[in-house]
């Protein structure tokens, strides 16, 4: 990492520009559901997320989420992984220390940016980078609480630092846990419906717990052995289930937004759900096809949405219900 107090930073309006091209490339239903936000939200939603989108890239060698050639051949060594996670932590201390980025992806001063208008608490970016550190020391799985903490990581923190910048306050801890449900429960979706896409890389996301009571070894060959489709689609609609209690946990969280972040984040609710929906439909077919939801779905749930943050703001002032024994972030 090269940092310099010379180096001319980019216009808010580029780096703005460049995190709004990647995130419609990188992810239609965010994309669509960021069209409710307010400009200044939506300008730092999109650069914050393209800083993750980065982040998440670079450590699995994609571009824009997607495997670029054949995703058996992503095999990576541990050393290559280490040292490109390495690299992200100390550009984004850097950013976050206020340095001047000198050469680096134009995404870490959009970054910058975002967390310095945001009084973004470092833990929250860097607990983000550890989620991408147990990718890298290939972490294994063994419980449902383990598959739960990946979730926070890679996703749930994600969902704190965007209610940051929503507008919730970095000290309201009981709104942020309801960003959080709402960011694991996304990731419990990726996972039951990327299971095959994961193992082809040697990934297994599924609590080893799990599959081992279905009968199934937890490894990425068994995981991959059309043979056990239908019991991996059973181990699957489990994990929805757990997603469906993180889902309704977030859903009590919309009343503390501004009604337009909060239309928007029912609707990114909704779409995700829907992807879910379509997983368990499929079955053991789940896999066959990557499970998205049409332009036209999209447009339903976004309506959908917005009715459930017009109900959720309706209950703006009563207090939200306990989190009856979910997954608890770290302090």
């Amino acid at each position: 990492m090269s940092a310099s107090a010379t180096a001319k930073p980019q216009s808010t309006d580029t780096l703005a520009e460049q995190s709004r091209e990647a995130i419609e490339q990188g992810s239609r239903s965010f994309a669509l559901a960021s069209l409710l936000f307010t400009p200044q939200m939506k300008r730092d939603a999109h650069m914050l997320y393209a800083w993750c989108r980065h982040c998440d890239d670079v450590i699995d060698g994609q571009n824009l989420g997607f495997f670029e050639g054949d995703p058996a051949a992503q095999a990576d060594t541990s050393d290559a992984m280490q040292a490109r996670l390495d690299h992200l932590r100390s550009v984004t201390q850097a950013a976050l220390d206020g340095e001047t980025l000198d050469g680096e992806n134009p995404v870490f001063a959009a970054f910058q940016q975002v967390a310095r208008r945001h009084a973004m608490p470092p833990r929250h970016p860097l607990d983000h980078i550890k989620g991408f550190e147990m990718d890298a020391r290939h972490r294994q799985y063994t419980t449902l609480e383990d598959t739960l903490d990946y979730c926070y990581h890679v996703a749930g923190v994600v969902g704190v630092m965007m209610a940051i910048i929503m507008g919730v306050r970095p000290d309201d801890e009981e709104t942020l846990d309801r960003a959080a449900d709402l960011g694991i429960a996304f990731q419990l979706t990726n996972i039951t419906r990327d299971i095959i896409d994961d193992a082809k890389i040697g990934r297994v996301y599924l609590p080893a717990s799990w599959l081992t009571e279905a009968g199934l070894d937890p490894t990425p060959d068994a995981i991959l052995d059309p043979a056990n489709r239908a019991v991996l689609a059973q181990v699957a609609q489990r994990l929805l289930a757990e997603a469906d209690r993180y889902y309704l946990s977030s859903g009590y969280g919309l009343r503390r937004l501004p009604w337009r972040a909060a239309s928007a984040v029912a609707a990114a609710r909704s779409v995700y759900r829907d992807i879910g929906r379509l997983v368990r439909q499929r079955g053991p077919a789940a896999w066959d096809r990557r499970a998205s939801t049409s332009k036209g779905r999209k447009i339903w749930c976004a309506l959908t949405g917005s009715t459930a943050a017009a109900g959720a703001r309706f209950n703006a002032s009563k207090p939200l219900p306990p989190r009856a024994a979910l997954w608890t972030r770290p302090e």
